[in-house]
């Protein structure tokens, strides 16, 4: 498994310049190992009381999902984010392009919290500004950008979503990509789809019946993304080259092996991992629609999930009348989301308690302005 450079970093002795957020910790984290740690969270919690909200990602531990008022996928939570207009704190136990996307929707009064700042996504750090913007320009030399519309993943960050917004784009997430795709193919023949490559091939190919040769792969470290002009021009999906490090590591081979080593298994898989294990699950779907399906299939069903295992451990325990199991024999956490832990929770929250603000949340003015327009359009759809 890759381990990026924010992943190796001591807390509060350094930053990631290779990404676009800043990772810091002041302040003395309390041990993993203290027995009053729960304790702790609870009375924090119950100081802050209205005051606060908890928004917490299906990906996140148990010890931090036990103290969220609001569970979710990241449209669920984008969603939540801006119908609680009363928080005056919003703790975001997630990852920070989320918690951006938060800050983006909620009121200039309200404060959303990060309890790790080194909690961010691979995949959103596959897309910088500039290299967006170089694309940009490129699409625009050989006259396709005025029939392009971009699209962008809600896994990215404020400054591709302003990029979005100021070309009068969307975002999208898993639940509603096709929403969003349909959307777009309305407006201009292109789509330019941000950063997630699978998602992007999936959606287009099994929602929208385009074809694979109708997508074409921009690689941001090659002039012109490695691709003629002519490529370009005929392509209706130009796909960012950028995935998931949990979902990409899904293959056929895993398919096939848990399918002869469980006899009548089915497989259900995020849009997120590879086309050809995409088409050789029996269910593909979002967050929210595989903890539906698996929840309300009939007991005794068999299922093995190619998403994070968080969840998927989690669906296991509260589904005990089936068999549930991770598609992946090698154990797979997103290392990012995890960083947020019970520690970073209790000592966020208990800062705020006594006064001191931390790891807050602040997209610029005017990225925010432009990333308002895109998340607002994604929340019309």
């Amino acid at each position: 498994m890759t381990i990026s450079l924010s992943e190796l970093l001591i807390l509060g002795q350094g930053s990631d310049l290779a990404s676009e957020r800043g990772v810091s910790c002041t302040g003395d984290l309390p041990p993993a190992s203290d027995p009053h740690l729960v304790e702790r969270a609870i009375a924090a919690r119950a100081a802050l009381g209205s005051r606060a909200l908890i928004l917490g990602h299906h990906y996140q531990r148990d010890e931090v999902i036990q103290f969220a008022d609001i569970t979710g996928d990241s449209f669920k939570l984008a969603q939540s984010a801006a119908a609680q207009s009363d928080a005056e704190f919003i703790f975001f136990c997630g990852v920070h392009f989320m918690a951006e996307s938060a800050d983006i929707l909620t009121s200039s009064k309200q404060r959303v919290i990060l309890p790790d700042l080194a909690a961010g996504c691979s995949m959103a750090d596959m897309a910088t500004a500039n290299q967006v913007n170089q694309c940009w320009k490129d699409l625009e030399r050989i006259g396709v950008a005025s029939r392009t519309v971009p699209v962008t993943y809600m896994n990215s960050s404020a400054a591709i979503k302003s990029f979005t917004g100021e070309h009068g784009g969307t975002i999208c997430t898993s639940s509603n990509a096709q929403k969003s795709l349909e959307w777009a193919f309305a407006k201009a023949e292109k789509v330019l789809f941000l950063p997630d490559q699978h998602l992007g091939r999936n959606t287009a190919v099994l929602s929208l019946g385009l074809s694979v040769d109708d997508c074409v792969l921009w690689n941001p470290w090659k002039p012109m993304g490695g691709l003629t002009e002519d490529q370009i021009k005929k392509a209706k999906m130009i796909l960012w080259r950028g995935h998931c490090s949990v979902h990409g590591r899904f293959t056929r081979e895993t398919v096939n092996e848990v399918r002869a080593r469980i006899p009548g298994v089915n497989i259900i898989v995020h849009p997120e991992c590879q086309h050809e294990v995409v088409l050789a699950a029996d269910v593909v779907g979002s967050t929210e629609k595989i903890i539906q399906t698996v929840t309300s299939s009939p007991a005794g069903t068999k299922w093995a999930i190619g998403t994070e295992l968080n969840l998927v451990s989690r669906l296991a325990q509260n589904n005990p009348d089936k068999e549930v199991v991770f598609l992946d024999k090698t154990v797979c956490y997103c290392s990012t989301m995890n960083r947020i832990d019970l520690p970073h929770l209790v000592w966020a929250m208990e800062s705020i308690v006594a006064g001191h603000i931390v790891n807050e949340i602040k997209v610029d003015e005017r990225v925010g302005k432009y990333s308002k327009l895109a998340l607002e359009q994604m929340l019309a759809l």
